[in-house]
């Protein structure tokens, strides 16, 4: 049972974090528990993006920036994935330089050091040389780097069809099973 970290940061993209813990909640058997953490300009964006203060409607337990006593602010905790959806290009930054100024740059310095699943849900174009080379240190670092770069094949026809193509592929990444549309199926 996967134990997973949600972070979500002040990146245009509110709708990838909303539809992801969305499609968490309607897989609960497949996950032993999902914590979420959100920075202010998160929130702040999200109620811009989404016209509302719907993050928090969770269940989920969400947890403050600067609360390091969470539990995976440690790799005791044995929480085995994070994703950052969307993830700012100066949270990237962060966590490449190792600097762990706030829970989500610890947590995520957490699951690299302990080799387990770091996503990060870039939104941000065009890339720049210093975007694109943190994307690389945190993939030689172990981490995946899932530009939210939606796909069009499975012929997507609202905004929400759209970025649910992106989330859908981070949950496959986080290991997790999921109904949705499969090339060649």
């Amino acid at each position: 049972m996967r134990k997973i970290v949600i972070a979500v940061t002040g990146a245009s993209g509110s709708i990838y974090a909303r539809l992801l813990l969305d499609r968490l909640a309607t897989i609960k058997e497949q996950w032993e528990a999902v914590a979420v953490v959100m920075t202010e300009n998160a929130k702040e964006v999200w109620r811009t993006e989404l016209g509302n203060s719907g993050f928090s409607d969770y269940t989920f337990p969400f947890f403050s920036q600067q609360d390091f006593r969470a539990p995976f602010a440690s790799g005791s905790g044995k929480y085995d994935t994070m994703i950052i959806i969307p993830c700012s290009m100066g949270t990237l930054g962060r966590i490449a330089t190792g600097v762990s100024s706030d829970l989500i740059t610890r947590a995520a310095d957490v699951v690299l050091k302990e080799r387990r699943r770091l996503i990060c849900v870039v939104r941000d174009t065009p890339y720049n040389l210093v975007h694109i080379r943190n994307m690389e240190t945190v993939t030689l670092a172990g981490g995946i780097i899932c530009p939210a770069t939606p796909s069009f094949y499975s012929l997507p026809k609202t905004i929400e069809e759209v970025a649910a193509t992106v989330v859908d592929r981070v949950i496959d990444l986080a290991g997790l099973k999921i109904d949705t549309f499969r090339w060649g199926g």
